[in-house]
């Protein structure tokens, strides 16, 4: 598990634990929780000997590639850094996982796609229009063309959920100031797919446990959605003033780099292998519920 102290590492972490496998999971900076039979090895993605010295210690089957560098706008800044780790750690990732004759599953994102149609389906052609997205999609490229037939890529779009050491989301941002009574300003002019983190472990687990190498690509991901609707949906599940959700325009904002406008992702082919994302307003139920059981939870070496 190739950034196990992410939201989505953190989740996966918890989904496979104690279910028979040996895993072993990576951190970067701190390491997190200790979960049941899990292994922590720190994982430096743009040091290739760093990335050569955790396959030889593990040996892995499977691996789960979680970890990127995600701040859009740093990416922008950052170049050198976001292609560093983006691409060429995924890079060595892949040709590390072919000496080893392992597995990969490569987490992606929506960011690939330029924004200018919604809807995109795994056969659309890519076409960034950040550095953040286009390094995703190197990633994609790396892996895909050394591993064609043992790896997966996984598009997703709009991470939302809570755990104790990972990332802050719009979601869970939006969800905090909601319970607060403070309001939220989010874009009524950029649509995505929010996807809820906790389901999206759960999906991976099923597609590793299933023991079916499913190569190419799948898109992850709930129902196409503004930022804006997203929060108001919020506020309705937690019984709030909607008027606490105020609309801001895209095109308002100052921000480093250009956003999709609409990179909403089809989830046809996810549908019919099973997978199909909880309703928002369902999501949203469990992601108050998780919250609330979590939130105290404090985590430890």
């Amino acid at each position: 598990m190739i950034g196990g102290a992410g939201l989505l590492g953190w989740w996966l972490v918890r989904e496979f634990s104690g279910r028979g496998f040996r895993l072993y999971a990576t951190y970067h900076l701190s390491k997190p929780y200790s979960f049941r039979g899990v292994e922590w090895i720190r994982m430096d993605l743009s040091d290739p000997e760093s990335v050569l010295n955790v396959f030889e210690l593990s040996r892995p089957d499977v691996v789960i590639h979680t970890a990127a560098y995600t701040d859009v706008d740093g990416c922008e800044i950052n170049r050198r850094y976001a292609y560093s780790v983006n691409y060429l750690g995924s890079l060595v990732v892949s040709r590390v996982a072919s000496r080893y004759k392992s597995y990969v599953i490569y987490v992606s994102t929506d960011y690939v796609f330029d924004g200018g149609k919604g809807l995109y389906s795994e056969e659309d052609i890519p076409l960034p229009i950040n550095f953040y997205g286009l390094t995703k999609l190197l990633g994609e490229v790396a892996v895909s063309s050394v591993l064609p037939h043992s790896s997966l890529v996984v598009r997703v779009s709009g991470l939302y959920g809570f755990s104790p050491t990972g990332k802050r989301n719009f979601g869970l941002r939006s969800l905090e100031s909601l319970l607060k009574g403070s309001k939220v300003r989010a874009f009524s002019d950029q649509f995505l797919s929010p996807t809820y983190v906790p389901w999206l472990a759960n999906s991976i687990y099923r597609i590793v446990d299933s023991g079916e190498e499913i190569s190419g690509l799948l898109h992850l991901a709930g129902e196409r959605l503004s930022r804006f609707n997203f929060a108001r949906i919020m506020a309705s599940v937690l019984g709030v003033r909607h008027d606490l959700v105020e609309p801001l325009s895209l095109s308002s904002v100052q921000l480093v780099a250009r956003r999709p406008r609409d990179s909403s992702l089809r989830t046809d082919l996810a549908v019919s292998k099973g997978f199909s994302h909880p309703s928002t307003k369902d999501a949203i139920l469990d992601f108050v519920r998780v919250y609330r059981e979590l939130s105290g939870f404090k985590s430890r070496p």
